[in-house]
């Protein structure tokens, strides 16, 4: 069985999304060393930055094939060939709904475009994968004659796509055996997410036979998405016991740079790789998952590289919080325990969400700790615009030492995070995982609220800024964060 990855492809056609050929490239050797079989880098014909971005992670010498998407015309194929892609993914619509309406040609024109561009891409080199548009709603008779055509032209692998997620479980096992009885080349699954069923579709598929699934990382794709990838391997790994080529400890990375790069956040409650997926704030869940893991996680963390996190809020238990105090070397008294517990509860029923470093301040004030913080920001200095590269300079207090940093980013806050980083960079090994914004009050004067995910080692922590300028709110959540990490009443690691 193999992958193919189309988040390059189709999963570029999210709306809002738009890759630079270098961020195309790191997507690509991620996927690369990820495992997967197939990565569909772009549409090459489609402008000539998609024809560099092909044409870049082509020329790399990876172990996947890297294909290029094109429509059933000379044009598309040549720009294939140009691109230096080894194969093509070649579009070519099979419903009558897409015949008449949008190609506006009669069905046996559609057979012999598919005959003709087989043989054409064929001829000059390409492994041709057919992917049959609107296959599930087209007429079967009609579907598995361009197939046998494309077959008989030399086509290396067809996949009829369920283009608007029209298919059930049930009727995938129907549709695919039936088509497996005719085809005999290689048959892959396509499945888009519109009726939220598109990873049950194509496990279904593959418990028939089918030979390659189509996926996208964190199932991005045009309106409700395309199956995710990560979903579908941890399912075959779990559920049916398969042993994958994918190594799936890199997939929570894998989907925090796609993430990144895109600019599309992940729901929190995602499966598998969502914020919640490994998070327990719940005193019955703590508890259970603090005893045994397998009471309330069904997936191990580590299996898809990420770690367990146990939050604290109005829902926590007492193990749970003492877990948090742990975790920052902080050994309350039982009555001050009490107390740092009810002002979380507080805090969480008035509707605020408990960031590790409120934990950290409302711990400190009830013990009273000098709460000096390890990392003070002392200055801030950045630059940016439509036409300025974007730089930031930074000077800090860490543990009264100054020290000073200067970067570039895509932005100011990138920059500003950056600068941070860098003149941490010798003594701190810290990482952001995750950032989100959100404007919390209306008009040109909103407040923007940001809040990171920070990790050191094999600890994550939370923290949150609010101000109306985003770099310095973004600056708050990021030092606090990094102070929550830094802090050990233990007083192991504490200086660099």
């Amino acid at each position: 069985m193999k992958f193919l990855d189309t988040t390059l492809r189709d999963g570029e056609q999210t709306p809002g999304v738009s890759l630079i050929p270098e961020n195309k490239l790191r997507i690509a050797q991620r996927l690369d060393e990820l495992g997967v079989d197939v990565i569909e880098a772009g549409f090459a014909a489609v402008s000539e930055g998609e024809m560099e971005a092909v044409s870049l992670i082509a020329k790399q010498g990876l172990r996947a094939e890297v294909s290029s998407a094109g429509r059933g015309t000379k044009g598309d194929i040549d720009a294939v060939i140009k691109s230096g892609a080894s194969t093509m993914s070649m579009i070519i619509p099979t419903s009558d709904l897409h015949i008449e309406c949008k190609l506006r040609k009669t069905r046996e024109q559609v057979l012999k475009i598919t005959e003709d561009c087989v043989q054409y891409a064929k001829a000059h080199g390409l492994v041709v994968e057919l992917l049959a548009e609107d296959a599930t709603r087209s007429d079967f008779a009609y579907l598995t004659k361009v197939f046998q055509t494309a077959v008989d032209a030399g086509v290396d692998r067809v996949t009829p796509c369920d283009t608007v997620g029209y298919l059930t479980p049930e009727r995938t096992v129907e549709f695919f055996t039936k088509l497996k009885e005719s085809i005999k080349v290689p048959i892959g699954v396509h499945c888009h997410n519109d009726f939220g069923m598109a990873v049950a579709n194509s496990i279904a598929a593959l418990s028939v036979g089918v030979e390659q699934c189509h996926a996208t990382i964190n199932g991005l794709g045009e309106r409700a998405g395309n199956a995710a990838l990560e979903e579908i391997v941890v399912a075959l790994r779990t559920f049916y016991k398969l042993d994958l080529n994918i190594k799936t400890e890199l997939l929570y990375s894998t989907s925090q740079l796609v993430s990144r790069l895109t600019g599309i956040h992940l729901q929190p409650n995602k499966a598998v790789v969502g914020e919640n997926a490994f998070t327990h704030e719940s005193g019955i869940h703590t508890q259970g998952v603090l005893a045994n893991p397998l009471t309330y996680e069904p997936i191990a963390p580590e299996l898809v590289g990420c770690k367990r996190r146990i939050a604290s809020g109005k829902h926590s238990g007492s193990n749970a919080i003492r877990n948090d105090l742990a975790n920052m070397g902080l050994k309350p008294s039982e009555e001050q325990f009490k107390e740092i517990m009810q002002r979380i509860k507080e805090l969480g029923d008035k509707g605020k969400s408990i960031m590790d470093a409120d934990v950290l301040a409302i711990a400190e004030t009830v013990m009273g700790l000098s709460g000096e913080k390890p990392i003070w920001l002392e200055e801030l200095t950045f630059v940016g615009g439509n036409k300025v590269t974007a730089t930031a300079s930074v000077r800090l207090k860490v543990h009264r030492k100054e020290v000073w940093g200067s970067a570039i980013g895509v932005g100011p806050v990138d920059a500003a995070i950056n600068a941070v980083k860098a003149a941490i960079a010798e003594a701190e090994p810290i990482t952001l995982e995750q950032y989100n914004v959100k404007a919390i009050t209306g008009g040109t004067d909103a407040m923007v609220e940001v809040v990171v995910h920070l990790r050191k080692g094999n600890r994550t922590v939370t923290a949150m800024g609010v101000r109306e300028d985003i770099v310095k709110a973004s600056m708050d959540a990021v030092i606090s964060g990094m102070n929550v990490l830094k802090t050990d009443y233990n007083g192991k690691a504490q200086k660099p």
